[in-house]
């Protein structure tokens, strides 16, 4: 590791994204990951069950825009079109379909007022736009943290009504995260190689590294926001705007737990369970995804931080219990803990994906602004309105290389 033109700091998304696009380009690139595999966020694992398991993001968003459904079908990756079951009920157990309408019609409430709050020029929180008198404001406030990864008490009203959602929403059948390390399985990687300082001084950049120095014209930093906030990575000359902007970015957590479930025509497939509809912390349920034999567990805010602190067990107890207050204690014998996440407690993410606190949402533009159009921010928090996505992740680190292209073309960092 000496010089080269350019260096992406991440292997996630962003960083794939903004690595292959220089790459194609011609430029000298190499990407510092301080993770001993790629993919960031998005992470498939094929031993644990007899059918691949995203552990981070797993949903195409917006699939009919999404690039990494394109991406999929030129490789060779099966897309799955059905639509998912989130807003229904499994045989209306617990929830039945009278109270499923009043739910959607609050529903719809919120999220016009919402809009109509995003509108006004002062920012608020989420949560004071429920109707205190409402009987779903629970579960309206569950939603948010399996969405946000956070209570709506901490939630931008602004940001939040700027995210851009098609509606349609498809799976990669051999998992997301396997497509993303696909994508970058040919790229320059150096792995478990931590970045911990870059000197702006020169007309090169100076990077330091677990590994050694590299002298570089440009850098694309595709790091959490996490990280950037807790100064990981010191500027000198320092960069206080960005890391103003990244503090008022935090990473929600949203977990998943994977069930095997071993009696599956005891349930419907690609099902869809809430535990419970009148608190806050409660568990949602894929019941038999893509047909497998298996119950997905989803888990946000301060529930999946609460339940983070006791471990994989914890996470099986809390989801077990649930699925026996709604399916009766016979479920119990039927179900075993095949996986659980815990993305707050991983050091090089401190959380799942962005959320902008109240008053803070300007901060994603402040984030993604280049510094001498040769040190560029990029990943889903520096999306103004694909936040939170793998697509997101991709465009902004394409926009990045984009930048950067244009100052080595320059005659910049030469």
């Amino acid at each position: 590791m000496s010089e080269f033109e350019a260096i992406v700091v991440g292997a996630g998304a962003a960083g794939l994204a903004a690595a292959r696009r220089l790459v194609d380009a011609g430029l000298s690139v190499m990407v510092l990951e301080a993770r001993r595999r790629i993919g960031g966020r998005a992470w498939t694992v094929t031993d644990l069950a007899p059918y691949p398991i995203d552990l981070g993001c797993h949903w195409l968003h917006s699939a009919d825009r999404n690039p990494w459904t394109e991406i999929a079908e030129a490789t060779g990756f099966t897309i799955d079109r059905s639509p998912p079951p989130w807003d229904e009920q499994a045989y209306d157990v617990g929830f039945p379909p009278e109270e499923q309408a009043a739910f959607g019609e609050a529903w719809d409430g919120f999220y016009k007022r919402l809009n109509e709050a995003a509108a006004m020029a002062v920012d608020r929180a989420a949560s004071t736009l429920l109707d205190p008198a409402e009987r779903w404001s629970n579960l309206i406030g569950a939603v948010s943290t399996y969405v946000n990864g956070v209570e709506l008490e901490r939630l931008s009203v602004q940001d939040h009504a700027r995210y851009e959602n098609s509606g349609i929403n498809w799976r990669v059948a051999e998992g997301y995260g396997r497509l993303i390390a696909s994508y970058g399985s040919s790229l320059p990687v150096t792995l478990d190689c931590t970045v911990t300082a870059i000197d702006r001084h020169g007309v090169r950049l100076r990077v330091e590294t677990s590994r050694g120095s590299i002298d570089v014209g440009a850098a694309i930093i595709a790091v959490p926001t996490a990280a950037l906030a807790r100064e990981e990575i010191r500027f000198d000359p320092p960069l206080p705007d960005k890391i103003e902007a990244a503090a008022g970015l935090p990473l929600g957590i949203a977990d998943k737990v994977t069930l095997a479930f071993d009696e599956p025509g005891l349930l419907p497939a690609d099902s869809h369970l809430f535990a419970r509809t009148d608190r806050v912390r409660t568990g949602s349920y894929h019941v038999r995804p893509l047909g497998r034999p298996a119950i997905e567990g989803y888990f946000g805010g301060e529930l999946a931080e609460m339940l983070e602190a006791g471990g994989d067990l914890a996470f099986e107890a809390f989801a077990v219990d649930e699925l026996v207050s709604l399916l009766g204690s016979d479920i119990r014998r039927h179900l075993r803990l095949v996986a659980a996440t815990a993305w707050g407690q991983d050091p090089y993410a401190r959380g799942s994906y962005s959320y902008a606190l109240p008053g803070r949402s300007a901060g994603r533009l402040t984030l993604g602004g280049p510094v001498e159009d040769r040190i560029i921010f990029a990943g889903e928090a520096c999306s103004p309105t694909r936040y939170s996505t793998a697509h997101g992740a991709y465009d902004s680190g394409r926009s990045a290389a984009e930048t950067v292209l244009g100052f080595l073309r320059g005659t910049g960092g030469k």
